[in-house]
């Protein structure tokens, strides 16, 4: 098997980043070593690979400097309306190769680069991921600020700058242990300190109500730093930015201690105010109802709309007036969207503002407050949504408890003058929860207090509307709308497929990256030999790219003919990591029951981050790693069979596994995954999806035709016909001869010789209380699995199939979702006006 290309040839191929110009690269060089010269420091004159790293880091940046500013300059003097994405995610992985790919700078950079001796590729390994997010909502937020810039609206990311981000997982012993991730340790090139913007931020303190209006007073103070990072479009100029806050003790907190002599204790308990921005809580899907999640959930929230304020009250104005007062015209110039109810806060906050400090009469607030807020609902899993206890609310954020607790009567008025004597339409709507411990509904905060409600995936929108707000839809049919998720074709594709995005910019041209809908141009060369080719070409590739790489890294050895068998994502009981795990036993059990029979070659790789206190995630890790210890080291199996777990899952990875997957593993129990988006990622890299119909795998079959995907198992209306019957699953466990031996081996300690009972919890969860049904769908599974393997023994038909998918990949861009979100729940119309360059004049 031919060995992949390096990159000083893959350099001499045309490739759809653009030829660099030698000006370009002369420049670059220039840069460079200027930036290499003060980087080093007097005393030391050999420069490290870092050095190196943030010599080229502050090279790119130089680019994005000058069209930072004339952006901002273009948004004050134009003043359109802006859009503030308000989340406590953004898992934005690197910049600097992306930063390349949106300026049209890979080239140059690549070629100078080379010139000097070094290697790009080990350059980009350097920086450490932007680790601020969990998984699928916070990587969604980071593609959703690539669109927004690269269609040119004025929008302006919000969130919180931890100082350690989703923990680096190890494996020891097969067990995930946790490790700080101190992503800032060397310091970050790409964002800006913007200590003049700091705000002041209330919390604790007592309500006091005065015939001059409602204050809220004696509150600690905690200071909100604003750091900010460029976001560039792609090649139109626009450079938008994301503004980060970090937790900072005001000079005089808790020097009250001061008085009594113990200054230093004083000092040190600066650390409880800082402690606000500290860690990122690493729990996706599952809510912990913790003080400090709920101040970090304000603190961005409180410094995020004086933010807001401030910049609606300045912004430059039809008359002369240097300041807006009236605050009329605020939902016309200010959107705000809340990525989950993470946010919900902004909702009783921007109440506070308007009513309490600008003196804004209270139905008229209220009217502005749902105008302008917007809410995206993420999960319909019970245990993840957010309800706070009414007593932590009391303490902490007294006068907005007050404010929920007005609205919400408004609120359950309307509902008793409408549907009279239901009393117990009251209390399922009510924002109030009572019981043993009362408390609020943050998602039913926001759905009342916002003009548009949507869901992330065509079935889980309905789900939405049909069962976890079916009362609120009843009421107000109009708020509620579907924005099916997408991702940016520049990181998924451009970024980390090159290969892949030059054969197809051969055959259709390069407009694919900012139009991912020309896609379809693809179906003309289904049955084109060399196109074919062509794309199985760059999928051996990546695929021998991705086996040096886990040989180096992980010191596995695989076989890169054999199928790439790939599911990446959280770790939880409803994506069924378990399924997975029980069709690599299936798969060993056949091929030790017959092992002069021929079977297709598989590598299996399983890849994710279990939330620290979930213990039955942590146990099917260790279930992973303990099947892949017998299979990997059983020599009457060899290399037809691996299982490997892919330590450490995060965005820079995601970007090596993907281009090199064959076959996507989408399989959560219909009605659970709300969209997922790795599906996508997949997709558009040329791996075929085997999966049920949930999220957007719905949408993915319907754009390529289900007979092009590998569908399989209950669809929503089976799973609810079985919670009506009774999950059983004892019966399946006697009916199904593979799947008992496989639950054996598991208990008997088959895979856990030193430690038989180690699995006893998970085949207990799976027996009696198995909320996720992963043995309902075995049978489906494993049928299902077979298809693929017939098909994988045909690579030109498994090759036209993977076309078609690529070909149907364009609704799945986040810049569709992002024209539908500006469209339909912001009222704005992206633009593709191109900001003239810095050294240019402005017109």
């Amino acid at each position: 098997m031919a060995a992949p290309l390096s990159d000083g040839e893959r350099r001499k191929q045309i490739s759809v980043r653009g030829i660099a110009g030698l000006g370009d690269v002369a420049e670059v060089r220039k840069s460079f070593n200027r930036h290499l010269h003060f980087t080093l420091v007097k005393d030391r004159n050999v420069a490290t690979p870092r050095d190196y790293y943030f010599a080229l880091a502050h090279t790119v940046r130089d680019h994005l400097v000058g069209r930072w500013i004339r952006t901002q300059q273009h948004y004050y003097e134009r003043d359109p309306k802006r859009i503030y994405y308000l989340s406590l995610e953004f898992y934005m992985g690197r910049t600097l190769q992306n930063t390349m790919v949106n300026l049209g700078l890979q080239n140059a950079c690549d070629e100078a680069i080379y010139q000097l001796g070094l290697d790009l590729e080990e350059l980009e390994e350097i920086e450490e991921d932007a680790g601020l997010g969990n998984g699928g909502l916070g990587r969604l937020a980071a593609c959703f600020l690539d669109s927004m810039a690269t269609l040119g609206l004025a929008a302006y990311g919000y969130g919180i700058r931890y100082e350690f981000g989703i923990f680096n997982q190890r494996i020891v012993d097969g067990w995930q242990v946790e490790e700080a991730d101190d992503w800032l340790r060397y310091g970050n090139p790409w964002e800006k300190a913007r200590p003049e913007y700091m705000l002041p931020v209330h919390f604790y303190g007592r309500v006091d109500h005065t015939p001059e209006g409602v204050k809220w007073i004696d509150t600690q103070v905690v200071l909100a730093m604003p750091y900010d990072t460029p976001v560039p479009g792609y090649k139109n100029n626009t450079v938008n930015t994301m503004r980060l806050w970090s937790a900072k003790a005001p000079n005089d907190f808790n020097l009250q201690e001061f008085n009594v002599g113990d200054y230093i204790e004083a000092v040190l308990d600066r650390n409880l105010a800082e402690n606000i921005s500290r860690v990122l809580y690493p729990n996706d899907n599952f809510f912990e109802g913790k003080e400090l999640r709920l101040k970090q959930e304000y603190f961005v929230v409180a410094a995020t709309l004086q933010d807001i304020i401030r910049r609606f009250k300045s912004s430059k104005f039809g008359c002369r007036d240097p300041v807006r007062t009236c605050f009329e015209t605020f939902p016309d110039k200010v959107a705000i969207q809340l990525n989950d109810t993470h946010p919900a806060l902004a909702i009783p906050e921007l109440m506070r503002i308007l009513v309490d400090v600008e003196k804004v009469d209270w139905d008229k607030a209220w009217e502005i407050t749902k105008r302008t807020c917007a809410y995206t609902n993420h999960t319909v899993l019970p245990e993840a949504l957010e309800r706070w206890p009414v007593s932590m609310f009391e303490k902490l954020l007294p006068r907005h408890l007050e404010i929920i607790y007005a609205l919400n009567q408004m609120h359950l008025d309307r509902v008793a003058a409408l549907y009279p004597g239901d009393v117990d339409r009251l209390r399922r709507m009510s924002v109030i929860e009572e019981g043993d411990c009362k408390r609020i509904n943050m998602a039913h905060l926001c759905v009342i207090g916002s003009h548009a409600v949507n869901g992330v995936a065509r079935i889980h929108s309905d789900i939405v509307k049909n069962s976890v707000f079916k009362d609120f839809y009843e009421l107000e049919p109009e708020k509620f709308q579907n924005k099916t998720n997408g991702i940016t074709p520049r990181r998924w594709l451009l970024l980390c497929n090159p290969g892949l995005a030059d054969v197809i910019a051969e055959k259709i041209g390069e407009g694919f990256i900012t139009d991912l809908s020309q896609l379809k141009k693809l179906l003309d060369f289904i049955n084109n030999e060399t196109f074919i080719r062509d794309v199985a070409k760059v999928k051996q590739e990546n695929k021998l790219k991705f086996a040096a790489y886990l040989e180096e890294h992980y010191k596995v050895k695989i076989n890169p003919s054999s199928m790439f068998d790939v599911q990446v994502k959280r770790i939880h009981e409803y994506k069924r990591q378990l399924l997975n795990c029980l069709h690599a036993i299936t798969l060993y059990n056949r091929i030790r029951s017959n092992p002069s029979k021929s079977f297709v070659p598989r590598t299996i790789m399983i890849g994710g981050k279990a939330a620290p206190g979930y213990h039955m995630a942590k146990m099917i890790i260790k279930l992973i790693t303990s099947i892949g210890e017998v299979i990997n080291n059983d020599p009457y199996v060899g290399d037809r069979l691996k299982v490997i777990f892919l330590e450490n899952y995060r965005v820079s990875l995601a970007e090596k596994v993907i281009p090199a997957a064959d076959l996507s593993q989408q399989i959560s129990t219909a009605g659970t995954e709300a969209s997922g988006t790795g599906n996508m990622k997949f997709m558009v890299n040329g791996a075929l999806t085997i999966g049920t119909m949930d999220g957007a795998n719905v949408e993915m079959a319907e754009e390529a035709g289900e007979e092009n995907l590998f569908i399989f198992g209950m669809r929503v209306e089976d799973v609810e016909a079985l919670d009506r019957q009774g999950y059983n699953a004892r019966e399946y466990y006697e009916r199904l001869p593979e799947l008992r031996q496989a639950i054996d081996q598991i208990s008997s300690g088959f895979f856990s010789p030193r430690d038989p009972g180690c699995f006893r919890d998970v085949v207990n969860m799976l027996m009696y209380h198995d909320r996720f049904k992963v043995f309902a769908d075995y049978e489906a599974y494993i049928k299902c699995q077979g298809q693929v393997d017939q098909l994988f023994m045909d690579p030109r038909e498994w090759t036209k199939k993977v076309i078609r998918n690529i070909a149907c990949s364009g609704k799945f861009s986040s810049d569709r979702t992002i024209t539908e979100y500006a469209q339909e729940i912001w009222g704005v119309e992206p633009s593709a006006t191109k900001i003239p360059p810095p050294n240019l004049p402005r017109d």
